[in-house]
């Protein structure tokens, strides 16, 4: 059983920030920043990719609002909501998970995205996607 399943089975203590019958939003250990909260689907899925679309909704709709009081009670200039689909994509544990990272001026955080337009023809892309 992965360790996301046993702090929703309630075997690993957590600080629940939010619960209901499908969904458990926890603090992150790590606290990347003040506020780092995790939105857990009860029910295992590997990935995002792996799970069904109502999960996906749900899991979504509760970041949304979390992340706003998140914003607000914890006065955060940002909120980054970022969800990681495998190894390579950054994710550690293999539970469906999304992070709420609150975001704030001058924090020493970074997630960043590099200029790599010179390598892609965009219509290259898009032709390999769409096979």
């Amino acid at each position: 059983m992965c360790v996301f399943c046993k702090i929703i089975n309630g075997e690993i203590p957590s600080t629940k920030v939010y619960e209901d019958d499908e969904v458990l939003a926890i603090l992150d250990l790590s606290q990347a920043e003040k506020g780092h909260t995790l939105v857990l689907p009860k029910k295992h899925f590997d990935t995002f990719l792996d799970a069904d679309d109502k999960t996906c909704e749900h899991v979504f709709c509760v970041a949304k609002k979390l992340a706003k009081k998140i914003k607000t009670n914890l006065n955060a200039d940002g909120i980054n909501i970022l969800n990681n689909s495998y190894e390579a994509a950054g994710q550690t544990v293999m539970h469906m998970h999304v992070h709420i990272i609150p975001r704030y001026n001058g924090d020493d955080l970074e997630i960043k995205f590099k200029d790599h337009s010179d390598k892609y023809q965009l219509k290259d892309v898009l032709a390999q996607i769409n096979k």
